[in-house]
């Protein structure tokens, strides 16, 4: 693998192993029936996992996709009154596999989505008393900027069936267009 400098590293092998078998006095019986000593193969997919993570961070200068980031929405509460729901968004979501942070709300809004986008956060949704009493959220993507309003449910849905297939978010329903337009 090459890191953002071009350097090389090996993150994965395959090992033969002789010294093992031989510690732990391990045999086989042969086809002959006499006893020979095996030769213990290692496979290390990732060889150092702090490697692999930190060229992987390296190279996506932290900028994860959605099924990767460590935080994958923000709620961006407008006021106070709004605290509490979304609170209970971030519940559901966490039960859906979906990691959620709310964020406190001490700031500006601008400053939330900007602090948001800087932390690379993937999708930011800004909660006000609107939002709370239609049950929608204004969405806003890192990458696609402001995708609108959408309902709670059909939200958290789709970004649980990106975590599952590991796979972008896109405006939502894109796909079934292009699957109809086929």
């Amino acid at each position: 693998i090459r890191d953002a400098i071009g350097r090389t590293w090996q993150c994965s092998t395959v090992q033969c192993d002789f010294n093992l078998p031989e510690r732990f006095d391990l045999e086989y019986v042969t086809a002959e029936g006499t006893r020979d000593r095996p030769i213990m193969l290692h496979r290390a997919i990732f060889g150092s996992v702090e490697r692999f993570f930190g060229i992987l961070v390296e190279n996506t200068a932290g900028d994860f996709p959605l099924w990767l980031a460590p935080v994958q929405m923000k709620l961006l509460p407008v006021t106070d009154g709004v605290q509490d729901f979304c609170k209970e968004i971030a519940a559901k979501a966490k039960k859906m596999g979906v990691r959620v942070e709310v964020d406190r709300g001490n700031e500006r809004l601008a400053k939330q989505i900007r602090n948001a986008e800087q932390s690379r956060v993937p999708i930011m949704a800004v909660v006000g008393m609107k939002e709370m009493e239609s049950g929608t959220l204004a969405v806003r993507s890192r990458k696609l900027g402001d995708l609108g309003s959408f309902d709670i449910d059909s939200l958290l849905n789709e970004l649980s069936r990106c975590n599952d297939v590991a796979e972008e978010m896109t405006l939502m329903g894109e796909k079934e267009e292009k699957k109809e337009e086929e």
